[in-house]
């Protein structure tokens, strides 16, 4: 028996949320639909700038990790936050989801990262984020008991540009696979993929990881082409299972010759897409470690995506189980 389903490792971060229209992504220089990463002296001056706001407790793994338990799975994280106000909303956030979080916080500077997310009226998200404490993330922060003990650890590719991640990802990778586990990571947004593209595709192909998540945007920027059918060939071969999302048209499962493809849920109102890759990859490995067909995997996390991007913030208001349940999923 192990204890945890999912161990998800990743940028801890406080989500600090408005809606603003087109002009003010072009007034101020915020590339639309991405992740930015911006320093201090930015991050103070989006922050004097932005309308009404709502925090919430965010970081891409971190925002899995609270799905999966939503889900009703055994949930396990790390990253790393300062003793600040910040980091204490951040570790109250993730706990009470029942998530096990006992990365040790450390001084006061470098401050709790936050990203300023600017949600346009088309429900598309403008992420700016300030790493902060994040880039103190080390091989010391690994609990190898906890990734022994986790049938799958999951990272982000985000983790990539602060250094010491890298070693502290690639010690949980020996860990998880001596100890007969799988690791996973999602390519996270198509510019991490541009400056790590090398580094990810050697992940993949020294089976590192064994399963990968992306959307449609990312596997084709791994793969320096815009014929989708190539990248989706191409990922395929390179990992033993991905899930690549294309918003709207759902997902597609690939497992070596094995493809199946799933809708994305009927939605109501599209409200803020911040989240939907995040909770995709929950409902996914929820469904995976609860040894479900990859189909349902697939359905389990277009279900988890279609509810959040229905509400602002990355974590569900909802219950992911009882909307599963009331679909016949669980």
């Amino acid at each position: 028996m192990t204890r945890f389903d999912v161990l998800a490792v990743g940028n801890a971060i406080v989500d600090i949320i408005s809606r603003c229209d087109d002009q003010f992504l072009i007034d101020n220089s915020i590339t639309k639909a991405a992740m930015n990463l911006i320093d201090a002296e930015r991050a103070e001056l989006l922050y004097s700038r932005m309308g009404p706001a709502l925090e919430a407790s965010g970081g891409s793994a971190g925002n899995t990790a609270a799905g999966v338990a939503n889900f009703g799975g055994r949930a396990a994280y790390f990253g790393k936050v300062a003793e600040d106000q910040l980091g204490e909303i951040f570790a109250h956030d993730i706990r009470a989801q029942g998530v096990h979080y006992q990365t040790e916080s450390k001084g006061t500077f470098p401050p709790t990262a936050r990203s300023m997310i600017f949600v346009t009226e088309d429900g598309e998200r403008s992420m700016n984020t300030y790493l902060g404490a994040c880039v103190e993330l080390g091989p010391e922060d690994v609990e190898a008991d906890v990734v022994a003990d986790a049938k799958v650890t999951y990272f982000e590719g985000y983790l990539w540009d602060p250094p010491r991640a890298k070693e502290a990802i690639r010690e949980c990778a020996r860990i998880a696979h001596a100890n007969g586990r799988e690791v996973s990571m999602t390519l996270s947004d198509s510019f991490c993929v541009d400056r790590y593209r090398g580094e990810f595709l050697d992940l993949m192909r020294s089976g590192t990881v064994d399963i990968v998540f992306a959307n449609r945007e990312e596997a084709l920027a791994l793969y320096e082409t815009r014929d989708f059918e190539e990248a989706l060939t191409k990922i395929a071969a390179d990992c033993k299972i991905a899930a690549v999302t294309m918003s709207e048209h759902g997902a597609v499962i690939l497992r070596g010759n094995e493809r199946y493809r799933v809708d994305a849920i009927e939605l109501k109102e599209l409200v803020d897409t911040t989240g939907a890759g995040d909770l995709f990859a929950a409902g996914f490995l929820y469904g995976y470690t609860q040894d479900r067909s990859l189909e349902d995997c697939g359905k389990l996390g277009c279900l988890a995506a279609g509810i959040v991007i229905q509400q602002i913030g990355p974590r569900p208001t909802v219950s992911l189980a009882d909307a599963a349940r009331e679909t016949g999923l669980i």
